[in-house]
């Protein structure tokens, strides 16, 4: 488990839990709900393109072996 994907996963964690406080607050009537929530919707968007960033990376990383065990072949 690389960096990426670690991180990616604990950045849409606390995504969850910051939607779930803000649904909480919303039943409370509390405004503060709004910013949690808008704060929650980028923690998941960012933790999304972290992971799809470690897939990227892990697809490109295995082209790369594949390309130099080619030309070790030649």
């Amino acid at each position: 488990m690389n960096k990426y994907l670690r991180r990616g996963l604990l950045e849409i964690i606390l995504a969850v839990i910051l939607i779930l406080v803000s649904y909480y607050l919303m039943k409370l009537q509390n405004n503060w709900y709004k910013p949690i929530m808008i704060l929650g919707v980028i923690s998941f968007g960012v933790g999304f393109l972290r992971i799809i960033y470690r897939l990227i990376r892990k697809i490109d990383r295995n082209a790369l072996i594949e390309m130099r065990k080619e030309k070790k072949d030649k």
